[in-house]
């Protein structure tokens, strides 16, 4: 079976939501496995680059641009439990 969106054909579940959401979910957030430093570094500063793109789009009017916008910015302060779980260490944390 094949899925189409907007007359693009999606070859994958990433590929999927990229179109259907219209930004690379993994770009903003991270892949879930992990990255080089400098891997990082090149992927947030793109990430970053779209992020001005998306809000100079929203100020000129662009609401689509506005959202993506919004969803991006959530993204890059998010952490994949995935990841996060593998940095976890338990009896490192505080006490409360």
């Amino acid at each position: 079976m094949r899925t189409f969106v907007a007359g693009q054909e999606a070859r994958g579940d990433s590929e999927f939501v990229e179109l259907a959401l219209g930004i690379d979910v993994e770009l903003f957030r991270g892949p879930l496995g992990s990255e080089t430093d400098g891997e990082r570094a090149a992927r947030t500063d793109a990430a970053r680059d779209i992020l001005a793109e998306l809000h100079a789009e929203a100020e000129a009017g662009d609401e689509i641009a506005g959202w993506d916008a919004l969803y991006a910015d959530a993204l890059m302060r998010t952490v994949p439990f995935l990841r996060a779980a593998r940095g976890y260490r338990p009896g490192a944390g505080e006490v409360a």
